[in-house]
């Protein structure tokens, strides 16, 4: 702090200290690998995922201006910030993970522990919103969560036997009933198509 001048903090210093910790734990994100594949051809991180979800959030803001952005964008940085602890689990195995999110509410509250009480109850508070998808903002994270996983299955260079046309029911829980939504899903939907064909017209010339 410089001679003279009076900083008026809502943290002291073993606060400060707490969230530094946190923030050298959520830094495994940057490590956690999830299933999927970049355009070229490493796998990307749970922390590439997250900025990217909140760049679609940020891009479609102006079309729901009833809703808060601010809010908005805190459920999308803190949907997956438990895979620091545990991993990502494939989308295609999602629906067949018993206790997935009691798994991933455990692994945040580990991970925010150093945190203060109040920033504490803050996150898991968002988490569990997000997880619940009952508010508007927590649909449309959910939505844009499951329209990013399509969109960087469609570019990523993918290994042989990418399941493509999983993609075609994924998450359709969350993108059938949002105009904007839907017309974003019908064009993935039309990518995730050709892309299908082409792995499998590559596949028949191969043999």
């Amino acid at each position: 702090m410089r001679r003279g001048v009076t900083v008026l903090l809502k943290a002291d210093a073993g606060e400060l200290e707490g969230l530094l910790d946190f923030l050298r734990a959520a830094e495994r994100l940057k490590e956690t690998e999830r299933h999927a594949w970049t355009s070229g051809g490493r796998r990307e991180s749970v922390a590439e995922h997250t900025w990217r979800l909140c760049l679609m959030a940020m891009l479609v803001a102006d079309e729901y201006p009833h809703l808060d952005f601010p809010r908005l964008i805190r459920l999308c940085i803190v949907h997956d910030l438990g895979e620091a602890i545990g991993g990502d689990v494939p989308a295609p195995e999602q629906e067949d993970a018993p206790g997935k999110s009691e798994r991933e509410r455990r692994d945040l509250e580990t991970l925010v522990r150093p945190l203060a009480a109040r920033q504490r109850e803050s996150l898991l508070g968002l988490w569990e919103e997000y997880e619940a998808g009952r508010t508007p903002e927590a649909r449309l994270a959910k939505a844009l969560d499951k329209l990013e996983t399509i969109l960087q299955h469609t570019q990523g260079d993918n290994p042989p036997g990418f399941d493509y046309r999983f993609n075609l029911d994924y998450g359709h829980r969350y993108t059938s009933d949002d105009p904007l939504i839907l017309l974003l899903r019908e064009l993935l939907d039309v990518e995730t198509e050709r892309r299908a064909r082409a792995a499998e017209s590559a596949g028949r010339g191969s043999r």
